[in-house]
């Protein structure tokens, strides 16, 4: 059982960002990761409010960058998932397959996943032609009609990134305003290949062995109708991953963990960063920022109860 003054669970941005800061501060410290170092990241075409990027830069390559700047000061990064996270006295102990580790500070980076549409269909049809990432599965649908569901910036910037592709994207929305920034939000009403399915929600998912249709019903009087498609592209929100957490220490509804102003949790020693957080707004800027106070409040914190 190895034994370390910090452990970071999480190499998203926030996770990535709380390891460069540890690494310079010279701390005893190693990151675990059960993918790979960049979380949600990786599955963004371009970035375009990364400060400093004015051209944009490619999700890849911000995750890339983020790695090599935090393994240029030494920090060690493993694969491992965790399982269940218990407190020993002012010791952590972290569970995984393959043992346990301890820590005398954690920082939880764990970030979130997207949220289903809980449609019939849908999880019949994953991966034969229900999709989560309009990044990851565009090239699959050249000069073929699909179906997105959602309206924030998520939704917005996926649906422009499936025109370079698709031949017609339809983008249903139980509102009848887009949620997405007001940029993002005219990309879409400016692009003639996307059609805005405006108050409409999804009843089902249809199709054997791929999707062949969506069922959808109009909110306004009920009308319900089956629109052809080759795809359906989920965009409606995320849900942390934090069940390995529950009962452990103060989350919301939804299970995002709650965090006082230098995001210590109500887990003593325990801090959270990024997507995992409850907070107003999820953005990679937002979680480097978390990470970097995480690390610092964890070093304050080992300054004061351990030394």
């Amino acid at each position: 059982m190895s034994t370390h003054d910090l452990v970071i669970v999480g190499g998203g941005p926030a996770g990535l960002t709380a390891g460069l800061y540890a690494a310079r501060a010279r701390m005893d410290v190693v990151l675990l990761e059960r993918l790979s170092p960049g979380g949600q990241v990786l599955t963004t075409d371009v970035v375009e409010n990364w400060p400093g990027d004015v051209e944009g830069v490619s999700g890849f390559d911000l995750a890339d960058r983020m790695r090599d700047h935090a393994l240029k000061f030494g920090l060690e990064i493993k694969s491992a998932e965790i399982t269940k996270l218990a407190a020993d006295g002012n010791m952590k102990v972290l569970s995984t397959p393959d043992g346990e580790l301890r820590a005398k500070a954690v920082v939880l980076a764990v970030g979130a996943q997207p949220k289903k549409l809980g449609v019939p269909g849908e999880d019949l049809l994953i991966g034969k032609g229900v999709s989560y990432c309009g990044t990851c599965d565009a090239p699959f649908y050249r000069e073929q009609t699909v179906v997105c569901f959602g309206g924030g910036d998520t939704a917005a910037e996926e649906c422009v990134f499936l025109t370079r592709f698709a031949k017609k994207v339809y983008l249903v929305h139980r509102r009848d305003e887009l949620r997405a920034a007001g940029v993002l939000a005219e990309r879409v009403m400016n692009n003639p290949k996307i059609e805005v399915l405006w108050s409409q929600v999804p009843l089902e998912i249809k199709g054997v062995d791929k999707v062949e249709a969506v069922r959808l019903k109009k909110l306004k009087d009920g009308e319900e109708y089956d629109l052809p498609c080759d795809g359906a592209f989920v965009f409606v929100g995320t849900s942390p991953n934090t069940d390995f957490l529950r009962g452990v220490m103060d989350m919301d509804r939804q299970g995002f963990i709650i965090h006082d102003r230098n995001q210590h949790t109500s887990m003593n020693g325990v801090f959270a960063a990024g997507d995992c957080c409850s907070k107003l707004l999820r953005q990679i800027v937002v979680a480097a920022g978390e990470g970097a106070v995480a690390t610092y409040a964890a070093q304050r914190y080992l300054e004061e109860v351990h030394e």
